[in-house]
């Protein structure tokens, strides 16, 4: 009996195992693509426009939320090896120091450089805004009246002494406020400014936002400064003791007759460790798109960083305004004084 030769066996076996392993390849479906996401919004606030991206590309997604300064510290922490390929924040400062740390990487995206105007997005395409806030004033409406409110400049006049409630300098809102009135007004009448405004104060500097517009209801002081969204969450509520808040106090739009209203953003960027590159970019790119823009503006109560969407209807009983069109790149080249001004002033 003649057998094949070893040679020809192993040529035959071979063919055998490329044929079979090419059909069960067929039968194993490739890995699904997912993103994984570090966020200092809240999960109530993002999860809509997560849940219509999963639905209209098939991408599933990881959140992990967290405080804005702990999910920095992790990404530094987990260096290269994080997981996260994409960071979600509040403020361009904070944005702009995740840049300066190392902790994002440059996204060239046509879709996002449509999208979204210059003004609200890193120049070297680090990070994006993804919805627009303003810092306004909120004032007691049987203490106050809107013809006494102007500028932000005016709130350091003697008028205003023990009146003034605001929350502590070391935030990040502040910090971008006084690195405005840098650009627009210089170092000196920054200073000037703040130190004005820590001689009015009601209380020594306490508590976040909503705790600023509750004591100007509860007549702890008369004015505060805040972010809109804030307030927009006491008008969407259904607890009375929020009724009650909106009840007593009214937003005011300051610096209407000149440059606008302060904004800010809340944003993201892509993270230096992303191996998710391509889903975190197509992420992105929706989120800046109509539909995604639209569900913010509602459940968020920010206006869209897209031109032409509009706004919640929450928003929009606040009122149309004139926004500040200062390129928020700006805010983190004069962070360092701004917290250097607050030091020297006193504003704890």
């Amino acid at each position: 009996m003649k057998y094949p030769s070893l040679d020809r066996w192993s040529g035959q076996a071979t063919c055998a195992v490329m044929i079979l392993a090419a059909s069960l390849g067929a039968l194993v479906p490739a890995a699904a693509e997912e993103v994984n996401i570090y966020s200092y919004r809240k999960e109530a606030l993002i999860r809509p426009q997560l849940e219509a991206f999963r639905k209209a590309t098939g991408i599933s997604y990881n959140l992990i939320t967290g405080s804005a300064g702990g999910l920095l510290q992790r990404l530094r922490n987990e260096g290269i090896n994080s997981p996260a390929d994409i960071l979600f924040t509040t403020d361009a400062g904070r944005l702009i120091r995740a840049k300066k740390l190392g902790l994002l990487q440059q996204v060239k995206s046509d879709i996002i450089e449509r999208s979204v105007p210059r003004r609200f997005r890193d120049p070297e395409g680090y990070w994006l805004g993804l919805g627009v806030r303003a810092r306004a004033i909120f004032y007691n409406k049987e203490r106050v009246t809107q013809a006494e409110l102007s500028t932000y400049e005016a709130l350091t006049d003697r008028r205003w002494k023990g009146r003034i409630l605001v929350r502590s300098s070391n935030n990040i809102y502040n910090q971008s406020l006084l690195a405005s009135l840098i650009q627009h007004n210089g170092v000196a009448a920054a200073e000037a400014w703040a130190r004005g405004i820590v001689a009015n104060l009601a209380r020594r500097p306490q508590g976040g936002d909503t705790d600023q517009i509750r004591a100007v209801a509860a007549g702890e002081g008369d004015i505060a400064i805040a972010n809109s969204y804030y307030f927009g969450r006491l008008l969407a509520s259904k607890k009375e003791r929020d009724r009650r808040v909106t009840a007593r106090v009214a937003v005011f739009w300051p610096n209407q007759s000149g440059r606008g209203t302060h904004v800010n953003i809340s944003g993201a960027g892509v993270t230096r460790s992303a191996g998710n590159r391509n889903a975190a970019i197509r992420l992105l790119e929706f989120l800046v798109g109509r539909e995604a823009q639209r569900i913010y503006a509602r459940v968020g109560h920010e206006m869209p960083v897209r031109p032409g969407v509009a706004v919640g209807p929450i928003v929009e009983s606040m009122g149309r305004f004139k926004q500040d069109r200062l390129d928020l790149a700006a805010l983190g080249r004069h962070n360092a004084e701004a917290v250097r001004i607050f030091d020297r002033v006193g504003w704890r």
